[in-house]
């Protein structure tokens, strides 16, 4: 660990953080986590733990915070889709080359439905940015 730690901790779940502050400022030089907040980042909602009050470093740790995640959470999700498009091209090369009858026809129908819904939304959707231009 190295020798200085952050002022906040951002114990992260599904759709935001429980905020702590960190204190090793004690007689005993232990580490003390005094929740401070819930953060919920698809509402952009702040919520104080209990009866706190946040200063404005708490406000502005909590925003730089959030600002952070939804950056981080966006880079993965174009991340997902690049990785399921070298999946789908690593599927064409297995049913191409090594697939059996019987792989094909369990997975024939659920690719082919799939792959159908996502070309339909994918030419809905350019058809729209083509109409905006």
């Amino acid at each position: 660990m190295s020798g200085e730690l952050p002022d906040y901790y951002f114990r992260v779940r599904e759709n935001g953080a429980f905020v702590f502050r960190v204190d090793t400022e004690n007689r005993q030089r232990r580490i003390e986590m005094d929740q401070i907040a819930v953060v919920n980042i698809r509402n952009g909602e702040v919520k104080p733990h209990g009866s706190r009050e946040l200063s404005e470093r708490d406000i502005e740790a909590i925003r730089d915070w959030m600002q952070a995640r939804m950056q981080t959470l966006a880079a993965r999700d174009i991340d997902d889709i690049h990785r399921a498009v070298d999946h789908l091209n690593l599927t064409t090369h297995w049913a191409q080359s090594r697939a059996t009858d019987a792989q094909l026809e369990e997975v024939t129908d659920a690719l082919l439905l799939a792959m159908h819904d996502l070309r339909t939304v994918l030419v809905r959707k350019k058809a729209d940015r083509l109409m905006k231009d």
